[in-house]
């Protein structure tokens, strides 16, 4: 197998002999010089077939989570009825990894939509317990019960059809809605977003989920006022641009954005500027 590129230090993009690409990890296999043969026995695992949006991702993703997600995966393959596509190691090690992140900055969130998920996806809400407990045995961090939610989504989104976008209730706009946001934050910043990055579908994501919880009243309650306040001191600017797309959704929508879900918006925005090599 030839790698002929670094990911990072334990992630290579490779060709095998019948010239298929797929992503190779293992300690250490970033380093050397390229291109270069490596044997299977240097190899933790292997992911053909990911797509290349994704590839961006796997650098900031600890080997540990990586592997860890993988492991998951296998077993929701074999639990759920349908196909997941080649990516979703990488959506729930992303998930994953920033759930670990929020917890060990005191981040609780309790999600509206919990009652919805367990209702309308019931095995993949039970497959979101069962990783928690692997999580809290793997990691020793325990996260909260909500996060089950979030797993859960990221396997519905995980559809061996394609990655799509979660659909409303039947409001218009979401699309027009998240491209308003975004070219806010473009001004803002100054930077340019790049739509078919990994790091934008995730955020694109959660900010369908936003509409969602707005358009149906319902909004994220959680005990996390003071890390507000705190975190709009450390990232001051982006809570100022926080607070145009907060002016922008109640012109537009009629609605304001409580403070949990601009304290929300602040880290999903923050970590697409940090992408942006803000």
């Amino acid at each position: 197998m030839q790698v002929v590129r670094k990911i990072n230090n334990n992630a290579v993009l490779c060709t095998d002999k019948s010239g298929r690409e797929l992503i190779a990890i293992g300690k250490g296999l970033g380093f050397g010089a390229l291109p270069r043969e490596i044997g299977l026995d240097e190899i933790e695992r292997t992911f053909y077939d990911v797509d290349s949006a994704y590839h961006k991702a796997a650098e900031d993703l600890p080997l540990e989570v990586i592997n860890f997600a993988a492991r998951l995966t296998d077993i929701a393959c074999n639990e759920l009825d349908y196909e997941l596509n080649p990516n979703v190691a990488f959506l729930l090690a992303d998930h994953i990894s920033f759930a670990i992140q929020r917890v060990r900055r005191g981040i609780h969130v309790r999600m509206p939509l919990a009652y919805d998920v367990q209702q309308m996806y019931p095995v993949e809400y039970k497959f979101g317990l069962y990783a928690l407990k692997r999580i809290r045995k793997e990691f020793k961090i325990g996260l909260p019960k909500e996060e089950a939610v979030g797993i859960a989504l990221n396997l519905v989104n995980a559809r061996a059809a394609g990655d799509k976008m979660p659909k409303g209730d039947g409001k218009e706009g979401y699309a027009e809605m998240l491209e308003d946001i975004t070219e806010i934050v473009e001004e803002y910043f100054h930077i340019i977003v790049e739509r078919d990055s990994f790091n934008y579908s995730r955020y694109a994501t959660h900010l369908q989920y936003l509409f969602q919880r707005v358009c149906q009243h319902k909004e994220i309650n959680s005990d996390n006022l003071k890390l507000y306040e705190s975190l709009k001191e450390e990232f001051a600017d982006v809570a100022a641009c926080v607070e145009k797309i907060t002016e922008h959704i109640r012109g537009k929508w009629g609605c304001r954005l409580s403070e949990e879900e601009r304290l929300y918006l602040i880290l999903h925005i923050n970590r697409i500027c940090m992408k942006e090599g803000l």
